[in-house]
């Protein structure tokens, strides 16, 4: 059964907050544990913030861990605003509520989905070394992030595993707000929140280091999981 904490949200000096994304993904990751995800377990970081919360996941579960490519589409000037995702695989998520931006923007919708999806497809080739990805069809897929604001980036990485055959899909995020959780607990198998505050303005609240996260970052979290569980090669 998938449950979720009863909100909560604080302001100024009672604000609940991770030190940083690795110390979120070690808490995060004895909450995965206790889901008991079976065999064959599989974690992937929504990168690049994702990545290092997915390394701790992983390493708490004792499962591989790759990445799923996913980006937002962002509302012409103003970079803040998420009107959509795309992720692996073709699959295009529009943001709930963004329909009212949607009929008159320029440039259109399609046009900055495709923009990123050159970006996407840049990335991918950066984080796998020229490697293919985990095959993850029977898999039971853990998707990771560090925090969801919005609600289009975990739909559109939840859509797209199901499209690549995963067995069962786990979304599992230290902070997401108490509505966009309800949705992503309705498109997943299985949930893992820490915290499910009422309102969520922006992720990086709740952290008290929020430092970016870059290419070469996730590159070595990648490098690091492979010693411990190495990159199995695509079936034929």
């Amino acid at each position: 059964m998938k449950t979720l904490q009863a909100p909560r949200y604080a302001t100024g000096a009672d604000a609940i907050r991770f030190e940083n994304r690795r110390s979120a993904g070690v808490l995060l990751g004895e909450e995965v544990a206790k889901l008991r995800i079976p065999a064959p377990a599989l974690v992937l970081g929504l990168p690049r913030g994702g990545m290092p919360a997915a390394f701790e996941v992983a390493t708490a579960i004792d499962a591989p861990l790759d990445v799923m490519l996913v980006r937002k589409i962002r509302m012409p000037g103003q970079r803040e605003l998420a009107i959509g995702a795309i992720a692996h695989g073709g699959v295009v998520v529009r943001a709930p509520g963004a329909a009212s931006f949607l009929r008159s923007l320029r440039p259109s919708f399609a046009q900055l989905a495709a923009a990123e999806h050159r970006e996407l497809e840049r990335r991918e080739s950066i984080y796998r070394g020229g490697l293919p990805p985990l095959d993850i069809a029977g898999c039971h897929v853990v998707l990771v992030d560090d925090g969801i604001a919005t609600g289009a980036t975990m739909p559109a990485a939840i859509r797209a595993a199901r499209k690549l055959g995963a067995a069962s899909v786990t979304a599992a995020t230290p902070v997401v707000s108490q509505q966009v959780a309800l949705r992503i607990a309705g498109e997943s198998d299985r949930i893992a929140f820490l915290e499910t505050p009422s309102i969520l303005f922006a992720v990086s609240e709740w952290y008290e280091n929020f430092d970016p996260i870059e290419d070469i970052d996730v590159w070595e979290y990648l490098s690091r999981a492979s010693r411990r569980h190495p990159v199995r090669p695509p079936r034929r």
